[in-house]
């Protein structure tokens, strides 16, 4: 399946909200041993999205999802573990990790024990899914705004533009491939803000200005 392939190979950002920002991320905590100015709950977000992701690619029994998410939920997991290591404040750490626990177990009880048609179950996974992946595409919106009203695109990543848009298209396509609507209409957020940054990049070429800390897909 030449689709699954390309959409493996060039989404691996698919179910990652800004995969590179979070390498950045780990490995200033590496290098500096320290977790200022890195924000936590982003690499939570991201790997319920993942483990999501890895449940409906699971229940519909698809290699391309099932291998993109697992490497996905792998990495988030070494940043989460990475941040409670070097974090100080190491309570409020893990008593987020708990409640995602909690939610997934939730989430696994619901989907397994309450619902027992297995089409209804990948039917209100994969809307879960959905939902959650489009908020996050959605999410920098805010942030965009701010860029307009300042004329400034030096808190953009422009790799990271890139990056999310060969994802999103592919998983776009793939989607498509499949008829797959809860693959598909998810990801078609992520080639409009890319190309919303691109016209911004080209609108408001970097300038001069102090720099900034790279904004989150």
């Amino acid at each position: 399946m030449f689709e699954g392939g390309l959409a493996g190979c060039t989404g691996g950002a698919h179910q990652e909200a800004a995969p590179l920002p979070s390498r950045s991320d780990l490995r200033q905590m590496l290098a500096t041993k320290s977790v200022e100015n890195i924000q936590f709950l982003p690499f939570l977000t991201t790997d319920v999205n993942n483990l999501s992701w890895l449940g409906y690619g699971c229940l519909k029994q698809d290699w391309t999802l099932i291998t993109v998410n697992v490497v996905g939920a792998a990495l988030q997991t070494l940043y989460i573990l990475a941040y409670l290591y070097y974090s100080p404040a190491k309570r409020p750490v893990l008593l987020q990790s708990l409640l995602l626990l909690a939610v997934l177990a939730a989430g696994y009880s619901y989907f397994t024990l309450l619902i027992g048609d297995a089409q209804t179950r990948l039917a209100r996974l994969g809307l879960f899914c959905s939902v959650f992946t489009i908020s996050m595409y959605l999410s920098p919106l805010a942030d965009l705004a701010k860029i307009v009203r300042s004329k400034s695109t030096r808190c953009l990543s422009f790799p990271l533009t890139v990056t999310t848009f060969l994802a999103s298209t592919s998983w776009t396509l793939y989607g498509l491939q499949l008829r797959d609507l809860y693959i598909m209409v998810p990801n078609m957020p992520g080639v409009v803000t890319s190309v919303l940054r691109f016209w911004l990049f080209w609108r408001y070429p970097p300038g001069q200005e102090r720099p900034y800390r790279p904004l989150h897909a």
